[in-house]
């Protein structure tokens, strides 16, 4: 059991260290270059993983590499920022925060594993609680930038799920590699065609861009991907509630951004959701339990 909460603590790092994304981006990097910012993030950690791990994927590994690639980095990440430029950012992470219920979907729909009550009302819990965080009473209901944000959560949620279920043999530095890189390499087009040149770079901007490169992508994904080879898929997304909240909270200690009843009132309903979404995947199920107990009542 210790060892679990090991793992979720390690795998909580990940989105802990996406939530300092937003205030790289917006106090040390140059502004309306999202996808630059999104390539120059993942594609060069990718090759680094590569280069450490020096392994090559079979060849009958690719399809789904390519698969997860996509749904994990390259279409999430180009949906992630489609949705930010449409709408507000609290409407977005509130839309996304449908992940974890999303992946027990899936896990319900594919595999027949009914998600338990706990962790479903936790999930709804977690949407509640975002809203209550970060939603303001003159947000803009974009239709395509909610199908966006709706479309990146259904990707990032099918990445997780088919990332547990397919269980790739490669070593961790070279899934999460190779899928940084050719995710990196989808969204190349994209920031070529629709993003500004590159001014000069100063230090504080090539100190954001490495930041957000060797934190924000290679250490990041590298945890997360641990996690999800460790942990239930649906454990691991609801971990990812903690990304917008963590940028509440930086934006609060460092940019002074206030922080109302309500406001606090969301966060620690976040919280909560995340902690019972936990323990919930942690306690095994009722046929396990009953051979469990019956063990013990042998022993005795």
């Amino acid at each position: 059991m210790a060892s679990r909460w090991s793992d979720v603590l390690l795998t909580a790092l990940a989105p802990a260290i996406w939530g300092s994304t937003y205030i790289v981006t917006t106090q040390l990097l140059p502004p309306d270059r999202p996808f630059t910012a999104a390539l120059l993030r993942v594609l060069p950690a990718g090759l680094l993983l590569i280069l450490a791990s020096r392994h090559l994927p079979r060849r009958g590994e690719w399809g789904r590499l390519l698969v997860l690639s996509a749904l994990n980095i390259g279409v999430f990440q180009a949906l992630l920022f489609v949705a930010a430029y449409r709408l507000p950012g609290g409407l977005a992470a509130v839309l996304g925060a449908t992940q974890p219920l999303l992946v027990m979907g899936l896990a319900w729909g594919l595999d027949g594993r009914r998600p338990a009550r706990v962790a479903a009302w936790a999930g709804i819990a977690g949407v509640a609680g975002m809203a209550a965080l970060l939603l303001s009473p003159g947000a803009v209901w974009d239709g395509v930038g909610m199908l966006a944000a709706l479309g990146g959560a259904v990707a990032m949620a099918s990445g997780t799920y088919l990332t547990r279920r397919w269980r790739p043999s490669a070593p961790l530095a070279a899934l999460t590699g190779w899928q940084l890189a050719l995710g990196g390499l989808m969204l190349a087009p994209l920031a070529w065609a629709l993003d500004p040149a590159l001014p000069a770079l100063g230090a504080t901007q090539w100190l954001g861009y490495g930041y957000l490169c060797l934190f924000g992508a290679l250490l990041a994904y590298l945890l997360w991907f641990r996690g999800l080879a460790r942990l239930s898929p649906v454990a691991v997304s609801s971990l990812g509630l903690l990304s917008p909240l963590t940028a509440v909270l930086l934006g609060w200690l460092l940019l002074g951004q206030a922080l109302g009843p309500l406001q606090l009132t969301g966060l620690a309903t976040v919280l909560a959701s995340v902690l019972a979404v936990q323990r919930s995947m942690a306690a095994p199920p009722p046929a396990e339990k009953q051979i469990m107990t019956g063990a013990a009542r042998a022993r005795s």
